[in-house]
């Protein structure tokens, strides 16, 4: 897993508040009905954020992620995986988490997806909307961008290219790569998928942390608070650079 649960996200560099956050469940499409956690800003700036988690699904830190996000002006859901298979229930360190990764699909993520983005279209109106994803998340995130959502960006950490390669030819929205230069994924990989990009036409920003590792956007890795607070800055960036006008 990405996260244990004493991990906290770093907080954003812009000062607000969220005017409203709590669990609620989404239905997808094919009726499979999942957990999510939702926080909308105080003081929205017309953007929306979908989180993808790590493979352990919707736990705290993904949820406090969603609630920074409000806190910067961006409406923000954070959904689970594992409703067709684990139901809903806590995903602590304890959940076994990868009999239920291996159950999915990459039809059945986009659905989910595609329920959460219409549930930010439904309760804020019209917003741009984003994803943004880490490790499993972050390719599942990459990929979205293909999935036909009509996305204005999608995000993602410590993402292994490998895995959405194959959208590459059907993305659309515009991508940011996040990218631990200590990663597991050799940072050759990450050279490479950025060169597919540039030469499947696809708008892309790739930045890398040089020596941070798997895992360094997190408030307790004191030694990567310069990292963790470039990172805020390049997600804002690009949401704002990509949100359409009110």
């Amino acid at each position: 897993m990405c996260y244990t649960d004493d991990a906290r996200p770093p907080l954003p560099p812009v000062g607000g508040a969220a005017l409203d956050k709590g669990d609620i469940n989404l239905t997808a499409a094919d009726e499979n009905r999942f957990m999510a956690h939702y926080a909308r800003a105080a003081e929205p700036t017309g953007a929306g954020i979908v989180v993808m988690p790590d493979v352990r699904g919707l736990h705290s830190f993904y949820k406090e992620l969603a609630e920074r996000f409000a806190e910067a002006g961006i409406d923000a859901v954070a959904i689970d995986y594992f409703g067709r298979t684990a139901g809903d229930g806590p995903r602590d360190e304890g959940f076994e988490y990868r009999p239920h990764v291996e159950k999915t699909t990459p039809e059945s993520i986009a659905a989910d997806v595609r329920a959460a983005v219409e549930y930010l279209r439904t309760e804020e109106g019209d917003v741009s909307i984003f994803t943004i994803g880490f490790c499993f998340g972050g390719a599942q995130s990459w990929r979205q961008s293909a999935a036909g959502h009509g996305l204005a960006g999608a995000i993602g950490f410590y993402g292994v290219p490998e895995r959405v390669r194959d959208a590459i030819p059907r993305m659309e929205a515009p991508l940011l790569l996040l990218v631990a230069g200590a990663d597991f994924t050799p940072l050759e990989e990450f050279q490479r998928f950025d060169q597919e990009l540039t030469e499947a036409g696809v708008p892309h920003k790739m930045v890398v942390y040089e020596g941070a590792p798997h895992s360094f956007f997190d408030r307790t890795f004191a030694e990567h608070q310069e990292a963790c607070e470039d990172a805020w800055r390049q997600m804002l960036d690009f949401v704002k650079e990509n949100t359409a006008p009110a």
